[in-house]
């Protein structure tokens, strides 16, 4: 498979190993059969990443457009995280 000019990024490396967590945390959200949690956490995580790739378009204010909705994604994986955590579904 070839590479993709995303991937050189280190913002989207970074993306991609918060969303590897997050994912397992989503997985240990299912066994709890807390479906729902699971099915938002992963959302956000995949949209942090999804949208750091998207940012290869040649004008400067689309660039900063995905980098905000990525920005908003990781605030709602974090917001997600510190409702499970209140709620003690999970130890961070």
């Amino acid at each position: 498979m070839s590479k993709f000019r995303f991937q050189d990024l280190k913002i989207w490396q970074s993306a991609m190993e918060i969303t590897d967590e997050l994912f397992d945390i989503a997985d240990s959200l299912e066994r709890k059969k807390l479906f729902r949690f699971a099915e938002q956490l992963r959302g956000s995580a995949m949209s942090m990443s999804n949208n750091i790739a998207e940012v290869q378009v040649p004008h400067k204010e689309e660039f900063i457009q995905f980098l905000n909705m990525a920005r908003r994604s990781t605030f709602e994986s974090a917001n997600i995280l510190i409702i499970l955590q209140r709620r003690d579904l999970i130890k961070i």
